[in-house]
C-alpha cells in the first residue's frame, strides 16, 4: 500500500505541477503560422510560470516533459513488477514476462500517438524506399533505423525521427522477451500476452508423427526437439513481424507500383498488357490462327519493343521470357519487377498463405502462389493437394535451383531463394540489417530441417535429393560457410550495405541479444559511456577506468551521456536480465554495467524526477548506490522534498545514513586542499612592526564568497536534521565540515553553516528521539546559569565526563541525565568549532560599527542610537569569546584530532586574543574606560599554566606581539585614569577590580 500511495502521489505532484504534456500533445507539433492569424499585432507581455521556473532549475525538464510519462510509467512497472522478483535468481522467463511486456506496451502506446502526428510523413519516407527498390535494386539503401540524437535538448517538439526510434524500441522489447522465451523457458506461461497478442510458443515435445503425418506435424516435431533451431526460427518470426509493422502497408505498395506500370486501379490483372497487345497486333497483321513462334518470318524484325532495342516474346506463358531468350515492353518488364518484388515482401512480412493466394488470384497471377508453396512453416497448405509433403521438399530443391541458375528478376530470385533457403539470391535483394539477417537465419533453418528430414525420415526423402551427383547436388549457402550468431551480427558493422546501421545503438542492442552476447554489449557501451564522460576532464558521475586501451579494436555504437533514451532502454533490460538471474560478471564488468545505471539516474535527477532516484539506485552494488545518490542530493533542497527523499531510501533498502556521509566526502573530494598546513587566521590589519598603536580589525575580514562545493557542504549537513537519532555520526559529520571549511580559508561558509544549522536547532530536532522530548541541551536543565564576565566568569573548564556505550531512551531522570551527558560530551567539539565562527562573526559585526563612529562624529548626529547598537554587538563579542578562553579544542579522541587541535589552535587562538584585546581598547574609548580592566584579566589568563593559551603564543611565534598589545594598553590605561581623575573614583567590578591603583596623585600643601 506505501508503494501505491507514492505513485499516486507522484501522479497528483507531476498534474498540479502545470505540465502541459500527456504523453505527446498534437498542439506541441503544429506551425505558429497555423495560429497567426489568431493572434494581434501587439503582443501582451508574458509572465514566466510555475513550470517555467521548474524547467530553469533543471536544465532537461523539457526533454523530461517530452518523455516525461514514459519515463514514470517504465519506474512505477520496475517497481511494482520486479520487486518481487529481485535477486530471485530462479531460471525461468515466466515472472519477468509481465514486467516486459508492460514496457512493451509503453512503447506501443507512444509509437500510436506519435503515429497520429507523423504518419503520413512515415508513410512518404517508406514509399520513397519502395520506388527506390524498383529504380534500383544494387543500389545501397537508405538505413531503416533512426541515428542516435545529437545529444542536444529537442524540447517539446516530436518527429518523425522519434516515430521511428520507438518504433525500434518496441521491436527491441518484443526481441526481449522472446530471447528470454528461449533461453529460460517455462512451462506455465501465459498464451497472450498484456496486449492481447499470442505468444511464439515452442512445440511439444509429446507430438506423435506416423506415416500419415503432415509435414508441418514434423516441422513441429523439428522444432521442438533442436534448441538451435528453435533459436533460429524465433529470429526469422520476429524478423518477418518487424518487417509487417514497421514497412510499408502491402495495399500502398501495390497502389505505388500500379502507377509505375502504367496501368491504372484494376489494369493489374491483366498481367503482360503491353506486350500482349503487341502480340495481338502481329496476329491480326498476319491473320496467324496459330500462335507465334520466334522462327516465324519476319517476326524477329516486326514484333521488337516500343524503343526498337530487343525482341519481344511471342507467347505469354511464364517461362517465355527464359525460353525464348526474349523481352517485354518496358512496362510489362516494371510490371514483372513490381510483382515479384511484392511477393518478396508478403514472404519477407510472414503472410499466411491464405493471404498470398488471395492477393497473387485476384490479380490473375495463381502460378505465383502455386510456385511459393515450398514453405513447411505454412500450415494453411491444402492438405488435400495432390502433391505430397514429399513433393514440397524436391520443390524447395527446385526452387533452390532456379534461384541458383538465375531469371529475369533478382526478387523472382529472393523469393525462391526465401523459399528454398538458398542464400546467395536473398542477400542479392536485402537492403537493410534485418533483411540480411533474415537471409541468413532463415537458410539455416530450412537447411537444418532439410537435414533433420534425412536423418529422422530417410524413407520420406525423395531419391532424388540424395543423388550425390545430381543436378541438386549443391549447397544452398552457395560456398559461404555457415556462421554463429555473433558472426553475423559482426560482419555487418564491416558491410558496405549494412555498416552505419549495423553501428547505430539499438541496432548493436537487437545484435547483442540475438547473438547472446548481451553482457558483452553492455560492458563495452558502459566502458565508451565511462571513457566519453571523462575525455574532458575527470567526471563527477562516472569513474574512469584504469586502463585506457580495454576497448581497442571493438566497434561500439557512439554513446554519452545526453542519450537519455538509449541509456533509459538500456537500463530497465539490465534490470529484465538481473532478474532472471542473468550474471553480468565482477570487477570491471560490473562497474561497466553500473556506469549506465548510474547515466541514467544523473538524468532522471536533472530532469527533475528526484523521487525516482533510490527506487534505480537500489539496484547498484552497496558502494555504487551511496555514491550514485551522494552526487545527486545536493540539488534537492526543499525540505519536504528531503523528507520524501529519505522515507524512498529507506523504502527500497538502502543505508541512508552511508548516503549522506558519501555525499559529504564526494564534495570534499572534489574540492582537494591546496595546502597541507593549517592557515592561520587573518584578522587582523598588516601594520609596521615599528607600529605604536594596537592593530585594528580589518573590515570584513570573513568575507562572504562561498563557493557552489562550499553550498553542497552546508546543504548536505542539513540532511542530518531529516535524519532520526544518529547524534554521535551528525556531530562527527559537523566537525569534519568545519575542518574542511577553515582549512580551506571558507569562513564564510563555516559562518553560513554555524547560522544555517545551530547546535540547538540540532538538539531540539533530535533530542525527542533520545531523551524522550525536545530540549536544547546546550542550555543547564534549570536554566539558572549566570552570564558574567568571560575571563573571570567560571575559571574551570568544561568537565567532559568519560565517554560510554550511548543507552537506549531511560525511563528514569537519572538515565536521562547520563544520557543528556553523554551528548554533551560527543558534541563538544561541534560547539567549540560552532563557537569560533560565532566569535568571529560577532567580531566582523563589531568592526562595521566601530567603523561608523568617525562618520556620526563628523556629522554630529546623534550618537546615542549607534552607541547602542556598539554596546550590543561588544556584549555578543564579550559572550562568544568566553567559550574560546576556556579548554577550546582540548578534548581529542584520538591521536589524529590531538594533533589536528592542537595545530587548530594555534592557527586561531593567537589572532583571536589579538582581536578581542583591540575590541576591548577600541571599545573603552565609547563604553566604559573599565573595559581596560578586562584586557589585564586576559593577561592573566594566558599566563595561567592550565589555560594553554601561551604555549599557542609560543607556538605560533607571537608572545612579543602580545606583549607588545597588552603593554600599549597598560599605557591606554593610564591615559585613561589621568583623564578620569576629575571625575572621581572608577566603579569597582564583582571582585573589588577598580581603576584607582593607577591613579597617582601629588599631595596637596
Amino acid at each position: 500500500m506505501p508503494r501505491e500511495e507514492s505513485w499516486n502521489s507522484l501522479r497528483r505532484s507531476e498534474a498540479s505541477g502545470d505540465n502541459p504534456e500527456d504523453g505527446f500533445s498534437d498542439a506541441s507539433m503544429n506551425d505558429e503560422s497555423d495560429h497567426g492569424s489568431e493572434r494581434s499585432t501587439t503582443e501582451s507581455p508574458t509572465f514566466p510560470t510555475v513550470s517555467d521556473v521548474h524547467r530553469a532549475l533543471h536544465p532537461l525538464q523539457a526533454t523530461a516533459d517530452r518523455v516525461g510519462k514514459q519515463v514514470e510509467e517504465f519506474a512505477e512497472n520496475l517497481d511494482r513488477l520486479s520487486s518481487r522478483n529481485r535477486r530471485k535468481h530462479a531460471k525461468d522467463c515466466g515472472d519477468v514476462l509481465p514486467l516486459v511486456d508492460a514496457y512493451k506496451k509503453i512503447a506501443r502506446d507512444t509509437v500510436r500517438r506519435l503515429q497520429s502526428m507523423h504518419a503520413p510523413e512515415r508513410q512518404q519516407q517508406l514509399s520513397k524506399k519502395t520506388k527506390r527498390r524498383l529504380r534500383n535494386s544494387s543500389a545501397k539503401s537508405t538505413p531503416g533505423s533512426t541515428p542516435a540524437r545529437d545529444g542536444k535538448d529537442h524540447g517539446m517538439t516530436t518527429s518523425v525521427e522519434d516515430l521511428k526510434r520507438w518504433e525500434l524500441e518496441e521491436q527491441t522489447w518484443d526481441l526481449v522477451g522472446l530471447m528470454l522465451q528461449v533461453a529460460y523457458p517455462t512451462r506455465a506461461m501465459k498464451q497472450t500476452n498484456l496486449g492481447g497478442e499470442s505468444r511464439l510458443v515452442r512445440p511439444s515435445k509429446d507430438t506423435v508423427v506416423h506415416r500419415y503425418s503432415s509435414e508441418k506435424d514434423i516441422w513441429n516435431m523439428f522444432l521442438a526437439s533442436d534448441d538451435q533451431a528453435w533459436e533460429r526460427h524465433t529470429v526469422v518470426e520476429w524478423l518477418k513481424k518487424c518487417a509487417d509493422n514497421s514497412g510499408q502497408d502491402i495495399d500502398l505498395v501495390v497502389k505505388e507500383l500500379e502507377l509505375g506500370a502504367d496501368r491504372g486501379s484494376g489494369l493489374w490483372a491483366h498481367s503482360w498488357l503491353y506486350s500482349k497487345e503487341a502480340i495481338k497486333f502481329q496476329k491480326r497483321l498476319r491473320s496467324w490462327p496459330q500462335a507465334l513462334e520466334p522462327d516465324d518470318p519476319g517476326l524477329s524484325t516486326s514484333l521488337m519493343n516500343s524503343e526498337k532495342t530487343k525482341s519481344l516474346i511471342t507467347q505469354l506463358d511464364p517461362d517465355a521470357i527464359t525460353r525464348q531468350d526474349r523481352s517485354l515492353e518496358q512496362q510489362d518488364f516494371y510490371f514483372e519487377r513490381a510483382t515479384w518484388l511484392a511477393c518478396w515482401e508478403m514472404l519477407r512480412r510472414g503472410k499466411d498463405w491464405n493471404y498470398v493466394r488471395d492477393w497473387c488470384h485476384e490479380r490473375g497471377e495463381g502460378w505465383r502462389a502455386t510456385a511459393m508453396r515450398g514453405d513447411p512453416r505454412n500450415s494453411r497448405f491444402p492438405t488435400s493437394s495432390p502433391a505430397s509433403w514429399q513433393s514440397r521438399a524436391l520443390w524447395r530443391k527446385a526452387c533452390a535451383l532456379t534461384a541458383k541458375d538465375g531469371s529475369i528478376d533478382e526478387y523472382e530470385n529472393g523469393v525462391y531463394g526465401i523459399v528454398s533457403g538458398y542464400l546467395p539470391s536473398v542477400l542479392k535483394v536485402s537492403r537493410s540489417w534485418d533483411d540480411y539477417l533474415f537471409a541468413h537465419y532463415n537458410s539455416y533453418l530450412l537447411h537444418s530441417f532439410d537435414r533433420y528430414l534425412k536423418s529422422s525420415f530417410p524413407d520420406r526423402v525423395p531419391a532424388t535429393l540424395n543423388d550425390k551427383h545430381g543436378a541438386f547436388n549443391f549447397s544452398v549457402f552457395g560456398g559461404q560457410r555457415t556462421q554463429s550468431g555473433n558472426q553475423i551480427v559482426e560482419r555487418m558493422k564491416h558491410l558496405e550495405t549494412t555498416r552505419e546501421e549495423a553501428r547505430e545503438p539499438l541496432k548493436m542492442l537487437q545484435g547483442s541479444l540475438i547473438a547472446n552476447s548481451f553482457d558483452d554489449f553492455v560492458f563495452k557501451h558502459g566502458v565508451r559511456l565511462t571513457q566519453v564522460a571523462n575525455a574532458e576532464g575527470r567526471s563527477k558521475i562516472l569513474e574512469p577506468f584504469g586502463n585506457d586501451q580495454i576497448l581497442e579494436g571493438s566497434v561500439t555504437s557512439p554513446i554519452n551521456m545526453a542519450d537519455h533514451d538509449i541509456l533509459r532502454l538500456l537500463t530497465h533490460i539490465i534490470f529484465v536480465f538481473q532478474d532472471v538471474g542473468f550474471q553480468f560478471g565482477e570487477g570491471e564488468r560490473r562497474s561497466a554495467m553500473e556506469s549506465i545505471i548510474i547515466a541514467y539516474v544523473d538524468y532522471l535527477s536533472k530532469a527533475g524526477k528526484q523521487q525516482l532516484l533510490p527506487l534505480y539506485a537500489s539496484r547498484l552494488s552497496y558502494r555504487k548506490s551511496i555514491a550514485c545518490l551522494g552526487r545527486q542530493l545536493p540539488a534537492i533542497q526543499d525540505r519536504r522534498e528531503r523528507q520524501t527523499m529519505i522515507s524512498l531510501m529507506k523504502q527500497n533498502g538502502i543505508d541512508v545514513p552511508g548516503v549522506l556521509g558519501m555525499q559529504l566526502q564526494l564534495i570534499i573530494t572534489d574540492t582537494p586542499l591546496v595546502q597541507s598546513k593549517w592557515p592561520a587566521l587573518r584578522i587582523l590589519e598588516q601594520m609596521s612592526k615599528n607600529a605604536s598603536s594596537v592593530r585594528p580589525i580589518q573590515t570584513g575580514f570573513i568575507g562572504d564568497e562561498i563557493t557552489d562545493d562550499q553550498e553542497d557542504l552546508i546543504h548536505g549537513f542539513e540532511w542530518y536534521m531529516l535524519l532520526e537519532s544518529h547524534w554521535q555520526q551528525t556531530m562527527a559529520v559537523g566537525v569534519l565540515i568545519y575542518k574542511h571549511l577553515l582549512r580551506s580559508n571558507g569562513l564564510a561558509a563555516a559562518r553560513r553553516l554555524s547560522q544555517a544549522v545551530p547546535f540547538s536547532t540540532i538538539s531540539l530536532g533530535k533530542t525527542n528521539d533520545i531523551l524522550g522530548k525536545p530540549v536544547d541541551i546546550s542550555k543547564s536543565q534549570d536554566s539558572s546559569d549566570d552570564e558574567g564576565d568571560p575571563v573571570t566568569t567560571s575559571q574551570n573548564t568544561r568537565s567532559r565526563p568519560t565517554r560510554s556505550p550511548q543507552r537506549p531512551g531511560s525511563p528514569s531522570a537519572k538515565l536521562v541525565h547520563g544520557d543528556r551527558e553523554l551528548m554533551l560530551s560527543q558534541a563538544s567539539t561541534f560547539r567549540d568549532f560552532e563557537n569560533l565562527f560565532a566569535a568571529l562573526d560577532a567580531m566582523e559585526e563589531w568592526k562595521n560599527l566601530a567603523d561608523e563612529a568617525a562618520k556620526y562624529i563628523e556629522q554630529r548626529q546623534d550618537i546615542r542610537i549607534w552607541k547602542e547598537l556598539f554596546q550590543k554587538a561588544y556584549k555578543q563579542v564579550e559572550t562568544t569569546i568566553e567559550p574560546l578562553l576556556h579548554g577550546w579544542l582540548r578534548d581529542p579522541n584520538n591521536d589524529v584530532d590531538e594533533d589536528d587541535f592542537r595545530q587548530i589552535r594555534v592557527a586561531c587562538l593567537p589572532e583571536v586574543l589579538l582581536a578581542y584585546n583591540t575590541v576591548l581598547n577600541f571599545s573603552s574609548h565609547y563604553l566604559s574606560r573599565d573595559l581596560l580592566l578586562k584586557s589585564m584579566d586576559l593577561a592573566a589568563l594566558v599566563a595561567s599554566e592550565d589555560s594553554g593559551l601561551a604555549e599557542c603564543f609560543m607556538a605560533a611565534e607571537r608572545m612579543p606581539e602580545l606583549v607588545d598589545s597588552f603593554a600599549l594598553l597598560s599605557k591606554t590605561i593610564i591615559r585613561a585614569d589621568d583623564r578620569g581623575a576629575k571625575g572621581g573614583k572608577s566603579k569597582k567590578r564583582r571582585h573589588g577590580e577598580t581603576l584607582d591603583l593607577w591613579t597617582v596623585r601629588a599631595p596637596s600643601d
